[in-house]
């Protein structure tokens, strides 16, 4: 859905139902850079997430089902989901939360696949 409002020039996006799982995602995203600032209100049912958008996404979607990924994977689903190396992310849900693929390196844990975003 992100996609489709960057493509149409919108400079917001409202997503809903908000999930404790959509938000982190979203927060991955935003610090990733891939969107701006974003706002939660539950004011009707399901509430709804405002997303800001600025302009730096040029595909994202949803992986499933959802692959589990072992901590020497990741370069394999980079090829799959990413147009090259090092452009873009995965997004990982793992035992320590939800973050991308380039943290679950870091830290030398796997998980299981999102989304991605570039």
């Amino acid at each position: 859905m992100l996609k489709e409002y960057e493509r149409a020039g919108k400079s917001e996006c409202l997503v809903t139902p908000n999930s404790k799982l959509m938000r982190t995602v979203l927060q991955v995203f935003q610090k990733e850079g891939y969107i701006g600032e974003f706002e939660i209100s539950d004011s009707t049912r399901g509430g709804n997430i405002r997303i800001r958008m600025i302009k730096r996404i040029n595909d994202c979607g949803v992986i499933k089902p959802r692959y589990p990924v072992k901590q020497d994977e990741f370069t394999l689903w980079e090829k799959r989901y990413l147009p090259s190396r090092g452009f873009g992310v995965l997004v990982v849900s793992t035992p320590k939360g939800v973050m991308s693929h380039t943290e679950a390196k870091e830290l030398g844990i796997g998980g299981r696949l999102i989304a991605y975003v570039y």
